[in-house]
């Protein structure tokens, strides 16, 4: 009877210490197996086999690219504190699996130490403003740094990077208002250039128009003039002297005025004097004034050409006088 009790107890032992012999390794990860708590060997992916009692399992090591994000706030050479996220990808070497879990106990926390000593002593050799434009320097002074001390533990960096800056909040928005007073100085010498451009543009063609329109009046002029002396010369060909053609066209000037008002109904006309009879007499006023210095203008012609003949007389010379001897 016990021995019937014994043999389900030693099946299940059995049982147990068979499932103890085989374990599974997942793809890209090692397992390091210890033999009475010494190193024994290191196993890869796939089913494996071991000694149950004396062979355990001492840790697993992953093989994948892993990435660590640091946050570091340090100061910089102007005196600003900032915030700088700092992700650094490494992977363990396959060759050197036994150093990587050996060697190190908190492989993060050996990363962060060194990424705070690489950046802490690069961010305070910038400025705020250089420290935005040359983060690849810091990424890559982490990553030489990082590389010279990990490989020794079997760990290789990968790439590191600066994926963040952020200054305190009130250099933030000294930065922002900055940022915006040169947009509006930029937006104000456009706008000013553009004024410019307009005047200078209206103050050419103000000047073209100018120049236009003073042509257009000397040429008018001129073809008037033109004109009133083709008029003369037709008139003094019909026996009409120059004084008399100039009372004339100034007469079809003054109708010429009175038929262009009146083809007009909103102009308006005043003729001064205002007395009716003298309106209707300033007319031949004005051509008996010019036919009075017509006739003023001959009376002198012929007084200076009397004039000319009585000095030529009194300055003709008298003939000599002869001596005779007697």
């Amino acid at each position: 009877m016990e021995n019937l009790i014994g043999i389900p107890i030693l099946i299940v032992i059995g049982v147990f210490l068979l499932f103890q012999m085989f374990f599974m390794v997942k793809q890209q990860t090692a397992v390091i197996i210890e033999n009475f708590g010494r190193f024994s060997s290191i196993r890869t992916s796939g089913l494996q086999l071991k000694i149950p009692v004396m062979h355990r399992i001492a840790g697993r090591v992953n093989l994948k690219i892993q990435q660590l994000d640091v946050m570091v706030e340090t100061k910089t050479k102007d005196d600003v504190f900032v915030k700088l996220k700092i992700s650094v990808q490494f992977q363990v070497i396959r060759e050197n699996v036994y150093d990587a879990f050996y060697k190190l106990q908190n492989p993060h926390d050996q990363i962060t130490s060194y990424v705070f000593d690489v950046v802490r002593a690069e961010v305070p050799k910038m400025k705020l403003d250089d420290v935005f434009e040359r983060k690849d320097n810091i990424a890559i002074a982490v990553k030489r740094e990082l590389n010279e001390a990990m490989i020794n533990y079997g760990y290789d960096i990968i790439k590191t990077l600066v994926t963040d800056i952020d200054p305190d909040i009130q250099v933030k928005e000294a930065m922002n208002r900055i940022n915006a007073a040169e947009r509006e100085k930029v937006a104000a010498e456009y706008e000013a250039e553009a004024s410019r451009i307009k005047i200078v543009a209206k103050a050419r063609a103000e000047a073209e128009s100018k120049r236009l329109q003073g042509q257009g009046i000397a040429d008018q002029r001129r073809e008037i003039a033109r004109g009133l002396e083709e008029s003369v010369d037709v008139l003094n060909n019909v026996g009409i002297n120059s004084q008399e053609a100039s009372a004339l066209i100034v007469v079809t000037q003054h109708y010429d005025t009175l038929q262009s008002l009146g083809e007009n109904t909103s102009s308006n006309l005043i003729l001064m004097p205002n007395s009716p009879q003298a309106g209707s007499n300033m007319l031949n006023d004005m051509i008996a004034s010019f036919v009075a210095s017509n006739q003023i203008g001959e009376q002198m012609k012929k007084d200076n050409e009397a004039k000319g003949i009585t000095n030529k007389k009194r300055n003709k010379p008298k003939p000599p006088t002869e001596d005779f001897e007697y």
